[in-house]
């Protein structure tokens, strides 16, 4: 007795689409990364002036 599995599509599978946490630690990280670009660029700028 053997029974057969009904194909799974893509869409089913979520196949094209990115898993939600996936799509948040990523925000998370560009965010964080930008943010810790633009205070090592305040770092510089305010380091150049004391010149």
């Amino acid at each position: 007795m053997s029974e057969k599995s009904a194909p799974t599509t893509g869409e089913e599978r979520g196949e094209g689409r990115f898993p939600k946490g996936l799509v948040l630690r990523l925000f998370a990280y560009l965010v964080a990364g930008h943010l810790f670009a633009a205070f090592l660029y305040l770092l510089f700028v305010l380091g150049g002036q004391n010149r």
